[in-house]
């Protein structure tokens, strides 16, 4: 049974009630990030029930040496950690003598959260009795500044219900944190300085072996009845904390407030001896915004981002909170401004999956941020991984590899590999295809070759040198093969001959072959350079071709598909409706013995290869292998569903495609594996955007030109998006009738349509009726 706690809106996500069993899992729902840092939704004052504390600076981390049973030369030294950073929210709150806490409150009533989306802010409000039998109304509100991005604001509200009584507002920053993931219980950061001055305090602190150099941040004010109240506080340090205390005495049915500003400001953005000059320097600009007017910089900042981005469903409120939850959160984790940033899979939620990039972005990500932001955005996610070049061709050269050939790390924070399970470090190695097949698609969608010349031929040069060298030629099969691999579906380990794997490869060592070409033939200066630093020769190139021409691929003649790796049908059959429900999720109730031996498929493997190279095969080809493997895959990853639901509208099963969009798009709402609590899934939640617009509305790039396929579920009475296509922006709205164009350009726009030509006119919509 999934959890169902949280009330459907079309822009908000509330929950009503409070329940200690879900503090955990709210805490990741309703968090909070801006880009530059992030936070889950913790309680402002003190909780002392079952917690996880969590804050995040974009970019910053520790390396946390790996810990293994039996150490394997070529293995990652440290396991890059998502690091936990001193917290600046807490306002520690005591009501005539007694401490705020919910877990001791005689009662909590009229308990309340509210994350609202659409204006990116965060609320939550309750009547708490006190064990003093004091009897308190709180309203906190809490945002992360788009417009100020080094900065959040805190609006504290408490009123006094049935008698006067006094309050002291003890706003604080705390460094002695840690985080709940840690390999050895390190001590992951050094506080070494913490300042007070006036209603402003600072803690200076930076991370161990990393060293990165940051200063949080704080400055509140006190306001009784919405009037500012002028008082110095009481200041208190110890090592690693800083309290300032505000006294106020309340008569009944009046109201105080503390408004507190915090933040981080970070040596990747300042020289490290001036953060607390740049701390106050934001303090400046908050101030002078005030709390009010930095809340209204907030909606109209979001406002502008939801312009865009925004999907419309209309008819199912549950969907349409899924989908626009999805697109709130990858906003807040990542707005494409610093290259050297990346799209955590946990984003600002949570520590798992330590390092902030996987092939995720490449697979997922890039769709959803080319078609909804500035193309400098996508082309930012791809200068990440240029830059990162040289670290992929450290990684491979400690696998034994040579010549310049790159392995990129499936885990990094800085290009190094940082994951500490052997088979995803040595074995997961199709995370370089994803890579690949990004730039192709970057080319693909935006029309933007230059990519290629300036940075991305050497990239893929890197990576073929990995394919041709990781390759072995099988006398026996007289072709070639790729041995001791783990494709997409992390349930089959140490497999031979992976099929999405070795295709991959395959075309990869394609492509860059093409590309080179290209690059010689219209881009001399760039063809030379490139030469020059790579050392390539046509005899390395010849050796590619062959590889490419000769790779082997498991194929069933009995069942006319290709197999996932060589023996998977050795494996016992037996289909996922036969699993006995009390057996699932198996990643959570079986041993990793019984997982690898059983047929059961985490994420689209196969059916990955057939989702990236759709036109490569027929549809009858996708129906036989979707109906093969579909039934044998148990969705574990958050990754799965998106694809499957993209597959299964291609062939018209719009009720599968649909359930497996609720899935993907209601995956943490709805608690589907049953692990919100650690964070969210950030990463797949782009493959929730596309189930909508690469699966119900067909949308594709055909011959250099958009295309569109439009379906609708029978649940919907319409739905409707943008993108951002080439710098023209269309707007799509699909009904059961009819599907609506509007182009916003200053000049017409030839698309398909069913296969058909449409010429679009700027301003003018342009009505298709619907092939049903």
């Amino acid at each position: 049974m999934n959890q169902e706690y949280i009330k459907a809106t079309e822009w908000s996500i509330i929950e009503e009630d409070f329940n200690k069993e879900l503090v955990k899992s709210s805490e990741s729902l309703f968090s909070m990030g801006n880009g530059a840092m992030g936070q889950r939704a913790n309680f402002e004052e003190a909780y002392t029930g079952e917690t996880f504390q969590g804050s995040y600076i974009a970019g910053v981390y520790y390396p946390d040496k790996t810990r293994v049973g039996w150490w394997k030369n070529g293995y990652p030294e440290y396991f890059a950690k998502v690091l936990n950073a001193p917290n600046w929210i807490g306002i520690h709150v005591v009501i005539n003598g007694e401490v705020l806490d919910l877990n001791t409150c005689i009662s909590v009533s009229k308990y309340k959260r509210e994350l609202n989306m659409k204006e990116g802010w965060y609320q939550r409000s309750f009547i708490a009795v006190l064990p003093n039998a004091v009897k308190i109304a709180v309203k906190a509100t809490r945002f992360l500044s788009l417009d100020v991005n080094e900065v959040g604001a805190i609006q504290y509200e408490i009123k006094a219900v049935e008698s006067d009584i006094e309050i002291i507002f003890e706003p604080y920053l705390d460094s002695g944190i840690t985080n709940e993931d840690s390999n050895w219980d390190d001590k992951f950061w050094n506080t070494t300085a913490i300042t007070s001055d006036e209603a402003q305090a600072f803690i200076e602190a930076h991370t161990m072996k990393t060293n990165f150099a940051t200063c949080t941040f704080m400055q509140s004010q006190l306001f009784l009845n919405q009037k500012q109240i002028l008082q110095k506080p009481k200041v208190s340090k110890t090592d690693f904390k800083v309290k300032h205390a505000y006294t106020q005495k309340l008569k009944k049915g009046e109201t105080a407030a503390l408004h507190k500003f915090g933040g981080y400001t970070v040596d990747r953005n300042h020289k490290p001896s001036d953060l607390i000059t740049a701390a106050k320097k934001v303090l400046k600009k908050a101030s002078e915004l005030n709390f009010e007017g930095l809340l209204e910089k907030q909606k109209e900042a979001w406002a502008q981002i939801w312009e865009m981005s925004d999907i419309t469903i209309e008819g199912d409120i549950k969907a349409q909170q899924g989908i626009r939850f999805n697109i709130f959160q990858l906003n807040q984790t990542y707005l494409g401004t610093d290259s050297t940033l990346n799209i955590g899979p946990k984003g600002f939620t949570g520590e798992k999956y330590g390092g902030s990039t996987y092939w995720d972005t490449e697979a997922y990500c890039i769709p959803f941020y080319m078609a909804t932001k500035e193309q400098k955005v996508a082309r930012n996610l791809l200068e990440y991984r240029y830059n990162h070049l040289e670290k992929a061709i450290e990684n491979a050269q400690k696998l034994g590899f040579s010549n310049g050939a790159a392995l990129y790390p499936m885990v990094t924070m800085n290009g190094e590999e940082c994951h500490n399970e052997w088979e995803i470090t040595f074995e997961e190695i199709h995370r370089n295809g994803a890579i690949a097949f990004a730039i192709y698609n970057y080319y693909r969608y935006t029309g933007d070759y230059t990519y290629i010349p300036e940075m991305g031929l050497e990239v893929l040069i890197g990576i073929a040198r990995f394919w041709q060298q990781r390759a072995t030629f099988s006398s026996q099969k007289n072709k070639y093969v790729i041995l001791g691999v783990t494709g997409p579906n992390e349930y089959e380990n140490n497999v031979n001959n992976n099929w999405y794997t070795n295709y991959l490869a395959k075309w990869c060592i394609n492509y860059t072959l093409a590309q080179i070409q290209k690059v010689k033939e219209g881009y001399s200066e760039d063809y030379h350079r490139i030469i020059g630093v790579t050392k390539l020769t046509k005899n390395e190139t010849e050796l590619w071709e062959k590889v490419a021409s000769q790779m082997y691929f498991p194929f069933s003649k009995e069942h006319d598909i290709f197999l996932q790796q060589d023996g998977f049908l050795d494996k016992e059959l037996i289909s996922v409706a036969d699993l006995p429900k009390s057996q699932r999720p198996i990643n959570q109730k079986w041993s990793w013995d019984r997982i690898l031996r059983s047929p059961y498929i985490k994420q689209a493997d196969t059916l990955q290869g057939f989702y990236l190279f759709e036109d490569h095969f027929t549809l009858e080809q996708l129906e036989k292998h979707f109906d093969f493997y579909e039934p044998f895959t148990v969705h574990e990853s958050s990754l799965s569903p998106c694809v499957h639901s993209i597959q299964a509208s291609k062939l018209n099963r719009m009720e599968q495609a649909y359930t497996f969009y609720l899935r993907t798009s209601r995956l943490d709402l709805d608690d589907y594996n049953k692990e919100v609590e650690e964070g969210l899934h950030i990463t797949s939640m782009a493959g929730t955007w596309m189930s909508i617009v690469e699966g119900f509305g067909g949308m594709r790039i055909v011959e250099d030109k958009l295309s569109f396929i439009p379906r609708i579920p029978k649940q919907w009475k319409a739905y409707s998006f943008k993108i951002n296509f080439r710098k023209r922006i269309f707007k799509i709205t699909i009904t059961h009738q009819e599907t609506i164009f509007e182009l916003e350009s200053n000049e017409d726009t030839s698309i398909r349509v069913n296969g058909k030509r449409v010429v679009i006119s700027p301003n003018q919509p342009t009505k298709i009726k619907s092939n049903s």
